[in-house]
């Protein structure tokens, strides 16, 4: 697939890397970003419904996370000082770490865990807030699994928080 120029101007990130994730990005920025990207490429772009992250990161497993029923830092970017079930601590990296060192989960994707919280689609219930999930590179692991979720205020950009895109896929009759 070929690579695409669209950036968040100025690009917000306290971390900096060609790759790593973009981060300080508020659900409202991440919207208008999904829709020059739409507007570039012709097709649609959009953050993902809770469900579809949810389902996307579980990768058809069970489990708390894609790789099975705990977490250690070789695996995500979580703050290594907390432990999740009898687990080791792990290193604590203090920022994130660039996207593919981590192992990616059945369908593909990399960083479903950790990482970034990544902004969804989904209003909570008194609208002035949006959905969050897959936990953070400050956070404990027991915050990085596959079904637990965060609000935040959708014009907010808290420096922990990122997106990713779903391209929206085209109706055939």
């Amino acid at each position: 697939m070929p690579q695409i120029n669209i950036n968040l101007n100025p690009d917000p990130s306290r971390f900096k890397g060609k790759n790593r994730p973009v981060i300080r990005v508020s659900w409202n920025k991440a919207q208008e970003f999904c829709a020059r990207l739409a507007k570039k490429t012709g097709k649609i772009y959009r953050l993902p419904s809770e469900a579809e992250w949810e389902y996307a990161c579980r990768a058809g497993t069970t489990t708390p996370f894609h790789f099975g029923e705990t977490i250690t830092t070789d695996l995500a970017n979580y703050n290594g000082n907390y432990t999740y079930a009898s687990e080791p601590k792990g290193n604590f990296r203090e920022q994130t770490t660039e996207v593919g060192i981590f192992p990616p989960n059945a369908f593909g994707l990399y960083d479903m865990h950790g990482n970034l919280w990544e902004w969804c689609a989904d209003y909570c219930e008194n609208y002035s807030c949006q959905q969050l999930r897959g936990g953070s590179w400050g956070l404990n692991p027991g915050i990085c699994r596959s079904a637990y979720r965060s609000l935040d205020v959708a014009g907010l950009s808290d420096y922990n928080v990122g997106f990713r895109v779903v391209c929206a896929a085209a109706w055939t009759h």
